[in-house]
């Protein structure tokens, strides 16, 4: 394959041309490193190299003025924007969300050298129209919006013109001065120029590349196949076809460049693939393979990411069988640790409010690796302060809370949470950050976070800069969009040769070159071409009326990249992403559906690639009974079972494992609204308290209206007491609060009302039993222990009463099978009142006892008592526990008993 450079440089070699003397510009830096290899080879001797230029360059060079940072234009554009009229301005935050898009528009107006006060006037009166109101007199608002349209050609010349003073312009202004500075420069020139490659080419370049061809024995060869000049209709010979028909240069001399590869038999695999990350690791299977096949064929492959933001994970997939690369796009800074860790830093000082840091904002700041660096490098260790914040259940942290947290005397630790006011206080803190940084990353030899770090300091040390010089940075807030903004912009260029190896690289870079394998990814709508995105003041039909270009030229952009990519190539692997997603892109591209459907080509062929799917078998989990675990089962015997933890085995035995035995808990979190775990503790502990003077005695009316006047006192101190530091006066937990204060009048209510017509006598409250028991089958002695929440006798029979926050239903306390007590998790509160009654009546002298729940918020039902039943149609419940039922409800817990420290018998998971 000859390249369309090669064939320029040989066909000017071949005319005489002495092509080291000539002056070659073409539409990227990319190229040139290219063309002067070529033209080295050619000469096959030391030369001094000529001069090689992007037209950017190029342009930049006969304007004589030298090209504004973005940052620079942001801040002359808002300086000019103040200068001009007298109207209420916005701040400089404000200015941020839509000054980016008027500096495009500016720029675009000036590289198409478009009459500004044309323009600008013919849009101050379509946004008259639009804003029109049915109110006679318009309000300030209107005014000074509408006013500031009518100023916009005042703001665009003051713009301009301060960037003049300083010798800069933005490169729309650069291109203008260039385009009116062209005839001095080809009067003072002698040397040919040789234009190559160019396709979509604005005013000014039109401007001057037709005067230089005018004026000098220059020449211009297009990079373009005959099929797509001959057809019409094709986009990808747009913007040449119009060139040939407008140009005099054209009419008059030979269109050159033009070649006839791209008919020529390929192959052309269309592939779709699911999700980006599978795209890449499909292209390092591919790479693997060539590599295999024909090593010296990847010097001769790119590929080309259609989506930038896939450069990291495909680098991660490219196999190591492949030792050269050349990587020509940069990676983006905005996508590393370290420059999120700042956006992060920034977040947190801007959540941050009267009552302090709200703690998940803080946890989520603490918890970036970079922050568990930092203050481990003051060894501080994030984990303990996180768990201490779960600990003392602070919703949010004062500076106090903070003081408590952290040794503040550190100057890194002053530098992460002190309060800034100001912009310039925060950029100063952060330079100091990134000094700790640097130590960090050079002790542990990162040099890619190194290089990082460097990009961001230049970042921050430009704004300070910019700080000093304006006064319009104010805010945090503003700093945060200046510093999106500008992180955005900056990427990390990658070091290698560029002629060497395979090649990486986005769609523009690959301007001028030719490969004979092109791989190019994520062709999909939205991103080739990028459809319909308007970031524009200008509406479309004021564009079109002044020759700028819309988003139909922007999609012939895209279209001849694609073609030009395509036409000298080989072998062509067309990828793209089966998954339809709003962000990511949309289905396949239009240019994947234009080859499928063009005649001429019979060698496309299109697959979809899916991931093996294999069916998962359900595996039940289980634990087989060690040693260990034996001897821990066995403590743990002798320690006490509980009734809830028998309810833990009766649900799921791995629970029981888990929880009971290995003590393994849910993670600790802050409780932001009170859990019900929490809600229940301080209704137990309270009714404990309310009830405790009448331990031993009978209640009575009287006395327990006046212990109800404590209530609110009680619930206030148990709050404190059980939710710690967390906040309860407002939000839900202050309706947790109030509502907890009023389950407990209502249970005291109800119970005063019962004393009416009964006798009610505390026996005990919170009483702990302990009862050592011995297995029949095993002979091992084992204990059963256990809280009950209150012992009274009601009218002379005693009841034992199971406080209940949660929901609880009759039908659960009514057992016909007595198997289904530890078989079926339902009758759960069945099993738990039975084993109270069991302990109770094993260490009183007591023969029938009631045992019942009192769900505190289902008053209503009173005391649901557990009772036995023959059938599901029996009306005769039996709540009486007396000794009979004991010893059959016994021999059911001695066998689960058994079976839990039965060494054969494994912990298996339940379906729960």
């Amino acid at each position: 394959m000859v390249s369309f450079l090669e064939k320029v440089i040989d066909e000017l070699y071949n005319m005489g041309v002495d092509i080291d003397q000539c002056i070659y510009v073409l539409p990227s830096k990319r190229a040139g490193t290219f063309l002067k290899k070529i033209i080295s080879k050619k000469i096959g001797k030391t030369i001094v190299s000529p001069g090689i230029y992007s037209i950017e360059e190029f342009v930049e060079n006969i304007s004589g003025l030298s090209y504004a940072s973005q940052t620079q234009q942001l801040f002359q554009l808002y300086k000019a924007y103040l200068q001009v009229g007298t109207y209420e301005k916005e701040s400089f935050e404000s200015f941020l969300n839509w000054g980016q898009t008027l500096l495009q528009d500016i720029n675009e107006l000036d590289r198409y050298l478009v009459d500004t006060s044309s323009l600008f006037s013919g849009l101050s009166a379509i946004q008259e129209v639009n804003h029109w109101s049915l109110q006679k007199d318009r309000t300030s608002l209107m005014e000074n919006y509408l006013h500031f349209w009518k100023q916009l050609n005042q703001i665009y010349s003051t713009y301009n013109s301060n960037l003049l003073k300083n010798e800069a312009g933005h490169q729309g202004l650069v291109y203008r001065k260039a385009s009116e500075k062209i005839t001095d420069y080809v009067a003072n020139t002698n040397k040919s120029h040789i234009f190559m490659g160019f396709n979509a080419i604005n005013t000014a370049e039109s401007n001057i590349i037709q005067t230089i061809l005018a004026n000098s024995n220059s020449k211009i060869y297009w990079d373009i196949d005959e099929y797509f000049l001959k057809d019409k209709l094709h986009d990808a010979g747009l913007f040449i076809r119009k060139h040939k028909n407008s140009w005099p240069y054209l009419k008059s001399n030979k269109t050159q460049g033009i070649s006839t590869y791209y008919s020529k038999p390929k192959e052309i695999q269309v592939v779709g693939v699911p999700k980006n990350i599978a795209q890449t690791k499909y292209v390092g299977s591919l790479l693997e393979r060539m590599a295999l096949e024909n090593p010296k064929g990847l010097k001769d492959t790119a590929v080309i990411l259609g989506d930038e933001s896939l450069l990291n994970p495909l680098l991660h997939s490219i196999p190591k069988s492949i030792p050269d690369i050349n990587i020509t796009m940069g990676q983006k800074v905005e996508l590393s640790g370290i420059a999120t860790f700042f956006t992060s830093f920034i977040d947190l000082h801007l959540s941050k409010t009267k009552r302090g840091w709200f703690y998940k904002d803080f946890t989520k700041f603490l918890n970036n690796p970079f922050s568990v660096a930092l203050l481990k490098f003051c060894n501080i260790d994030v984990g303990a302060i996180i768990n201490n914040i779960y600990h003392k259940n602070w919703i949010y942290l004062s500076d106090k809370k903070i003081q408590e947290l952290l040794d503040n005397r550190s100057t890194i630790i002053s530098s992460l949470f002190s309060t800034y006011k100001n912009p310039k206080t925060y950029v100063s803190k952060c330079n100091t950050l990134i000094l700790t940084f640097k130590d960090i990353f050079e002790e542990a030899e990162d040099h890619l976070a190194l290089e990082q770090l460097f990009k961001i300091n230049t970042l921050f040390n430009q704004i300070k800069d910019l700080i000093d010089q304006y006064e319009y940075l104010t805010s945090l807030k503003s700093l945060k969009s200046l510093y999106q903004q500008l992180i955005a912009s900056e990427t990390l260029d990658f070091q290698g040769d560029p002629l060497e190896g395979l090649q990486i690289m986005g769609m523009l870079e690959s301007r001028n070159l030719d490969f004979e394998t092109v791989i190019l990814t994520s062709v999909n709508e939205g991103i080739l071409p990028s459809g319909k995105s308007n970031n524009s003041f200008i509406p479309f039909d004021l564009k079109v009326e002044y020759g700028l270009p819309t988003y139909k030229e922007k999609d012939a952009v895209y279209t001849y990249h694609f073609y030009r990519l395509i036409q000298r190539a080989k072998k062509v692997f067309l990828i793209y992403n089966t998954e339809p997603d709003v962000l990511e892109g949309g289905e396949k591209s239009r240019l994947i559906t234009q080859i499928l459907t063009d005649e001429n080509r019979k060698d496309v062929t299109e697959r979809v690639l899916a991931p093996k799917i294999q069916e998962i078998k359900k595996i039940e989990r289980e634990v087989h009974k060690t040693q260990n675990l034996l001897e821990m089962l066995n403590a743990y015997a002798i320690q006490g079972f509980s009734p809830s933890s028998l309810s833990n085995y009766i649900r799921n035995p791995l629970d029981f494992y888990k929880r009971n035995l290995m003590g393994i808990e849910d993670s600790d979190d802050v409780e932001e609204n009170i859990a019900a775990n929490t809600m229940g503790t301080i209704i137990h502990d309270t009714l404990e308290e309310l009830y405790t003077p009448f331990l031993g005695k009978e209640i009575l009316k009287d006395d327990l209206k006046d212990a109800r006047t404590r209530i609110t006192t009680l619930v206030r101190t148990n709050f404190k007491k059980t939710y710690l530091d967390g906040a309860y006066d407002s939000g839900k937990n202050l309706i947790a609060y109030n509502v907890i204060i009023k389950y407990i009048q209502n249970f005291v209510d109800n119970e005063i009302e019962q004393l009416s017509h009964h006798t009610i006598k505390i026996l005990g409250l919170e009483k702990k039993l302990h009862v050592a028991v011995t297995l029949p089958g095993s002979n091992k002695n084992i204990i059963l222990k256990g809280k009950l929440d209150r012992i009274d006798t009601f009218d002379g029979i005693t009841r034992i009463i199971d406080y209940k926050t949660g929901k609880v239903e009759k039908r659960n306390l009514e057992v016909i099978n007595w198997s289904d007590i530890i078989e079926n998790y339902d009758f759960s509160k069945a099993f738990q009142l039975l084993c109270y009654s069991y302990m109770f009546l094993k260490t009183n002298e007591s023969e029938n006892i009631y045992a019942g729940i009192i769900s505190i918020k289902n008053l209503k039902e009173g005391v649901m008592l557990f009772c036995k039943k023959t059938s599901v149609r029996d009306t005769k419940k039996n709540p009486i526990i007396d000794r009979a039922v004991v010893q059959e409800f016994e021999q059911l817990l001695f066998s689960l008993i058994e079976e839990i420290l039965d060494p054969k018998i494994p912990f298996i998971e339940k379906e729960v």
